[in-house]
């Protein structure tokens, strides 16, 4: 199985509506930094070193498990084995306009990806509550 998995961090106590929307963005960021637009064909973007698994999510299910984590490093941590595995990625940090009064680093995205390597990484945290 083909998954994406987002980490909130839980110590932010982010609204409903801002946690959805950093984990919009970080599911959608996995994407966006490998546009190379002086690659575009016929006026559509090309997406740079896509996976058969990113392909296959992208034209099944779009499985998305949203997680939490308690902390700024423990995030950062996650990030960091989700990079040296190779896995498509993003970190997310708010811009500190709205609910923040700060940059803030909010959340990642690692996949879509096997589950199976997914999991060797987030398999010990919980769904997110806030």
């Amino acid at each position: 199985m083909t998954k994406q998995v987002i980490v909130l961090r839980t110590d932010l106590k982010m609204p409903t509506g801002k946690a959805v929307a950093q984990g919009a963005h970080a599911s959608l960021k996995v994407f966006f930094d490998r546009i190379n637009p002086a690659a575009s064909v016929g006026g559509k973007f090309v997406i740079e070193n896509i996976q058969s698994e990113e392909y296959d999510w992208i034209h099944g299910i779009f499985t998305k498990i949203v997680l939490g984590c308690d902390s700024e490093a423990d995030l950062l941590a996650l990030y960091e084995k989700a990079k040296e595995a190779n896995l498509p990625r993003s970190l997310i940090q708010d811009a500190g306009k709205t609910v923040f009064n700060e940059v803030t680093t909010t959340c990642i995205a690692i996949g879509p990806g096997p589950s199976e390597d997914i999991n060797a990484i987030t398999g010990h945290l919980k769904m997110y509550k806030h």
